[in-house]
């Protein structure tokens, strides 16, 4: 069931043409007015009017810490990964575990346009036009079986193709974990493509997860593996370091990393002295997503 949010951009919205690989399929999403079946129409003011990075902001500054842990790493050597064929096995509490071919699944789910906003654990963000589709469609297609309570995720591991796994930085492969709550909700996508094109390798090619009121290290790249279960998953970065990285991983300005603060962040692409900008509560999306987590204490990172 795609099409959950509904689009208010105009034509004339639309950002200047030079910084679009594809215009037309540029529809806008999430940034410029969701509609969320069941929710209030209208993203959050302040995440209106933003216009999303160059193709070369996204392309080219990334964290992928299979193939280094600078910036530039990833598109220097993930050009190495092979994507062809490619298959995401399903298992767990599902109706229909196998091996899904991704041809496969593409024929399957509908493709849309979604403009959002990614924040980093670093304190730095970017506006994203994905393309994808809804997770709940891939899903409801494999049959989410009555008991399941969360949704666990695995990154390819090809130590012939990634020269960072040579490095003790984390335990691999990488793996992530949402609540089944989350992973169902309207805003999480799989993401298939930037600007209109197929995504980078960079950026997780073929096959990324996509989750926007969360910091950037929860939507695990080029995945191969999506259990469901009824346990909790682990989760590399809080496996690696629990006090600095929880399971939720929500945006949240008030909860600093041990580290540094969360309360403001650089947004990329304005040099190298760009103004930094209030963090928002869920990365703008607190409208949307607040609802996951009443009465929970988000005043710790849980």
């Amino acid at each position: 069931m795609a099409h959950r949010w509904i689009n208010t951009l105009k034509d004339s919205d639309v950002t200047p043409e030079d910084l679009f690989i594809n215009r037309r399929q540029i529809i806008g999403g999430a940034l410029a007015g969701i509609g969320l079946a069941g929710m209030a129409t209208g993203a959050s003011a302040a995440l209106k009017g933003l216009e999303p990075n160059s193709y070369e902001d996204i392309a080219s500054y990334n964290n992928y810490y299979e193939f280094g842990t600078g910036k530039d790493d990833p598109a220097r050597y993930a050009e190495a990964l092979t994507i062809k064929p490619w298959t995401v096995q399903i298992d767990g509490m599902v109706d229909k575990p196998g091996a899904y071919a991704f041809e496969d699944i593409l024929k399957a789910m509908t493709i849309e346009e979604r403009l959002y906003k990614f924040r980093c654990v670093e304190a730095w963000s970017m506006v994203v036009p994905w393309n994808g589709f809804e997770l709940a469609d891939l899903l409801t297609m494999a049959g989410v079986q009555s008991g399941a309570k969360y949704v666990a995720f695995e990154t390819a591991l090809r130590p012939a193709e990634m020269p960072g796994v040579s490095l003790p930085v984390l335990e691999w492969p990488y793996v992530e974990g949402l609540r089944l709550d989350e992973a169902m909700h309207p805003l999480t996508i799989m993401a298939t493509g930037i600007y209109g094109k197929d995504i980078p390798k960079q950026n997780g090619a073929p096959l990324r997860l996509v989750v926007p009121w969360k910091y950037g290290y929860k939507s695990i790249k080029s995945i191969v593996k999506i259990t469901l279960t009824n346990k909790k998953p682990p989760t590399s970065w809080n496996k690696a370091n629990a006090r600095e990285y929880g399971f939720y991983s929500n945006v949240n300005p008030q909860v600093d990393h041990p580290r540094w603060s969360q309360a403001s962040e650089r947004p990329i692409g304005g040099g190298l002295f760009s103004r930094r900008v209030p963090t928002l509560m869920f990365n703008g999306y607190e409208k949307e997503v607040a609802g996951l987590y009443a009465g929970m204490d988000l005043s710790k990172d849980t």
